[in-house]
């Protein structure tokens, strides 16, 4: 391989690198339910939970390992675009969601974790009631989405 043609792989790796982004998919949802299913992190704590909401927006997050170095644009993207949709809708109540299928690229779960758990202070904070399906679980769940376009959002920051 010459030098133009390593030089020109280096530079498309790199921007392949730099496009990697936290992905997000969230729903308007007249109605979510969710079981655990199976426990997948030895390190979380052990729970059997069933919950159901209603009117809620669901976000199904999958956080990247390119993520851990643009920490706080990313945790205000993600923010922002969550109370952006809830307006949108006049809704107040989440369901947040990890869902590590959106990318090949995933960050440590103790990131993960962290993350997710500030922009959960922030929403808090901000009058947002959330659920979350346990953290390093998996889980069965049943979705109503409705139908309006907006009720459908995917995201990339």
């Amino acid at each position: 391989m010459s030098k133009p043609e390593a030089e020109l792989r280096g530079i498309l790796l790199i921007k392949q690198l730099q496009d990697k982004k936290m992905k997000i998919l969230m729903f308007y949802a007249p109605e979510f339910w969710f079981k655990t299913y199976q426990k997948v992190l030895d390190e979380v704590e052990d729970r059997d939970i069933e919950e159901k909401t209603e009117n809620a927006i669901v976000v199904f997050y999958h956080v990247e390992a390119e993520d851990e170095e643009k920490r706080s644009s990313v945790l205000t993207k993600l923010v922002k675009n969550i109370k952006w949709l809830s307006g949108k809708f006049k809704t107040r109540d989440l369901v947040i969601h990890s869902f590590n299928h959106l990318s090949t690229s995933k960050a440590s779960p103790d990131f993960s974790n962290a993350l997710i758990e500030d922009a959960k202070t922030r929403l808090t904070n901000s009058g947002f009631k959330i659920t979350e399906t346990p953290f390093g679980y998996l889980n069965e769940w049943k979705i109503h989405v409705a139908g309006e376009s907006l009720a459908k959002v995917f995201k990339e920051f």
